[in-house]
């Protein structure tokens, strides 16, 4: 995949997905906002996709159903679907929106489901209703950012089988993670920035200030990072395989800082004096010198 620019701007996009319990931080709009206003300033543009499963348990809960889980995946019925839709789509995303709005941000709210934004393909395994990246439709996210908006994505997607003949609820519960990762490969992202509430990838305790796709893969394989780090880690590696030139895992602190947190690269720069990333981003901008005009196009 070539690296791209979006049209109208000289900068680079940059893609946050904000978990959760992240957003449940006053301090996250404020940054987000001013995330957002520093790429304008250099010509460049911001899209946040978001997650809320704590949200959707709740929901559930309210709603008289216990979530159920199976190897950390939600098992999601064609039911769950109308709450996911609630709680991600609905209440989540339109809070997120109202308060980076009033953090001074342009938000507009979507979902996955809206223009087939994000379509996926159901997954295998007792999971139900839940899918997998399989195509981002970009053409919206490049109107918005064209105009200077900061698109803000709830990961609930449109499902690769539905139609108007075969009925169902036409939608999948989509990885926020995934779902992010997908959109930054498919805009060619120079970053893809995984906000958690963590200071990076812990190993041996600590943050690891920088790793590559092998050592992601081992870091996975030895179980070092599980649960929900590894599910990071693999959405990291497919971003990076997509062409998305870095990936970083960090906390609220990592969006004003971009030294902070772990940076994931495809492979360690060899005998490269420069500060770590500097090398891959002075690549990514050559290509992005020559590249052709942004299209939408699956993942």
């Amino acid at each position: 995949m070539s690296a791209r620019r979006v049209e109208g701007g000289a900068g680079g996009v940059v893609v946050v997905k904000v978990g959760g319990r992240v957003q449940q931080d006053a301090a996250l709009a404020p940054a987000l906002a001013a995330a957002w206003h520093t790429a304008r300033a250099g010509g460049g543009a911001l899209v946040v996709v978001h997650g809320g499963g704590d949200e959707v348990s709740s929901l559930q809960r309210l709603l008289g159903a216990e979530p159920a889980f199976v190897g950390g995946r939600r098992v999601t019925s064609e039911g769950d679907v109308e709450t996911l839709r609630m709680a991600l789509s609905g209440s989540a995303n339109k809070r997120l929106v109202s308060r980076l709005v009033s953090a001074g941000a342009p938000a507009l709210g979507l979902s996955g489901e809206d223009a087939s934004l994000l379509v996926a393909r159901r997954a295998d395994g007792p999971l139900g209703c839940v899918g997998e990246p399989a195509a981002v439709d970009i053409a919206l996210l490049r109107h918005l950012l064209a105009g200077g908006w900061l698109p803000v994505v709830s990961p609930l997607s449109r499902d690769a089988a539905a139609s108007a003949a075969a009925g169902g609820v036409g939608a999948l519960n989509v990885n926020g993670d995934d779902a992010a990762a997908a959109v930054a490969a498919a805009l060619g992202a120079d970053e893809l920035l995984l906000v958690a509430d963590v200071p990076g990838v812990l190993l041996g305790g600590a943050p690891a200030p920088r790793l590559d796709a092998a050592d992601a893969r081992a870091a996975i394989a030895s179980g070092e990072a599980r649960g929900g780090m590894a599910a990071k880690l693999e959405a990291a590696l497919a971003a990076l395989a997509g062409g998305v030139a870095r990936v970083r895992v960090g906390d609220l602190a990592a969006l004003a800082d971009p030294a902070r947190g772990t940076t994931i690269v495809a492979h360690h720069p060899h005998h490269d004096d420069r500060a770590p990333g500097e090398g891959d981003r002075s690549r990514h901008q050559q290509q992005s010198l020559t590249a052709p005009p942004l299209a939408a196009h699956g993942v």
